[in-house]
C-alpha cells in the first residue's frame, strides 16, 4: 500500500504543466524565455502606425513586465519593441507584438500577444 502512495505522488509531480516559451505570450501569462521567467502586465505605450494608414513615424510599443527571480521575488522592468533590455546575466528583447494595429479597431489587453528572446550572459 505504501508503494501505491509513493507512485501516485510521483505521477502528480510529473504532471505539472511546464511554462510556455516566449513565442506567444498573453498578458498575465508567465513564460520561460531561454532561462528567465517573465510576465507582461501592461502596455505602457502602443503608438505603432496602423497597418492601414500612412504615418511619418513607425511608432513604438513599451510593455511593463515582471521578472520572476529564482527566489520567488518579483522584479518589475520595462521592454520596448525591438530594443534589448538588461536582465539577469544577459538581455531580453521584445521581438514582436500582435495583432497589427488598425485604424478602425481598438485593441483590448486580451488581444495582445508578445514574442521575446533572451540572450544570456557568459
Amino acid at each position: 500500500m505504501l508503494a501505491a502512495f509513493a507512485l501516485s505522488g510521483c505521477a502528480t509531480i510529473g504532471s505539472a504543466t511546464p511554462l510556455p516559451d516566449g513565442r506567444d505570450v498573453a498578458f498575465g501569462q508567465r513564460a520561460m524565455v531561454d532561462g528567465p521567467i517573465v510576465q507582461p502586465v501592461e502596455v505602457l505605450e502602443d503608438s505603432r502606425c496602423p497597418m492601414n494608414a500612412r504615418c511619418i513615424w513607425a511608432g513604438r510599443v513599451r510593455v511593463k513586465m515582471i521578472w520572476w527571480r529564482g527566489n520567488g521575488e518579483k522584479q518589475p522592468f520595462e521592454v520596448t519593441l525591438g530594443e534589448s533590455t538588461p536582465l539577469a546575466d544577459g538581455a531580453i528583447r521584445l521581438e514582436s507584438v500582435r495583432p497589427e494595429k488598425m485604424t478602425n479597431v481598438t485593441l483590448k489587453p486580451e488581444d495582445y500577444r508578445f514574442s521575446f528572446r533572451f540572450d544570456g550572459g557568459i
